[in-house]
């Protein structure tokens, strides 16, 4: 089965349910470029519903989850994320995890992304203002850069266990750190972050396991 929403953006933060033509219950809020030398100049995000996934095509950066996606203490969150059409040039998709106040200028989240250049990054994003780069632009060979077909399917995973944090890439541990060093709270919303201008990224398999 295949749905699709067309919202076109016009303002500069948006947060609200998405209409039911996508997958059901789900939120989306908008984060447009604020860099003029890497701009979303195309305001449409198309969301799909395919299978028990979801395609994203961005305009401005989006991030997706629903209300009754939370997770907290020891757990696995994972999913598979396949690129099916590149960007003209780099730009990140992945996991988010540690949400709350997201439809909020507060809001707070980690997120977990892998990049078309091979790249990684764990950020920290709080209020609209502060972003820290945990780890930043970091590039591995696990990453699966795409094909000649423009194609790569990267399978992703945040694993919480006790103190450690483990940042995994197609099974394979690229960060690792602890929890209480980083004052890091890892209790909260889940979904995933698609940045801007990404013409087509595939989510499967979002899911928590282990609490």
């Amino acid at each position: 089965m295949i749905r699709a929403l067309s919202v076109v953006m016009l303002a500069f933060v948006f947060a609200a349910p998405v209409a039911s033509q996508a997958p059901e219950g789900i939120m989306m809020r908008v984060n447009r470029s604020s860099n003029p030398q890497d701009p979303d100049d195309m305001p449409e995000v198309t969301i799909t519903t395919v299978g028990e996934g979801f395609q994203v095509s961005t305009g401005p950066a989006v991030m997706l989850w629903r209300e009754d996606q939370r997770a907290s203490g020891n757990y696995t969150l994972s999913g598979r994320f396949t690129l099916l059409d590149p960007s003209t040039h780099r730009n990140y998709y992945g996991l988010v995890f540690g949400g709350r106040n997201l439809t909020s200028e507060n809001q707070w989240y980690l997120y977990f992304m892998v990049a078309q250049t091979g790249e990684f990054v764990v950020i920290n994003r709080i209020d609209n203002a502060n972003t820290n780069y945990l780890v930043s632009h970091t590039e591995h060979s696990e990453i699966q850069r795409p094909d000649a077909n423009g194609r790569s399917v990267n399978d992703l995973a945040v694993r919480i266990n006790g103190d450690q944090i483990e940042f995994v890439v197609n099974g394979t541990v690229v960060h690792a750190t602890e929890r209480s060093g980083s004052l890091l709270d890892t209790n909260g919303l889940y979904g995933a972050q698609i940045d801007h201008v990404l013409p087509g990224v595939l989510v499967e398999n979002l899911s928590v396991t282990g609490m």
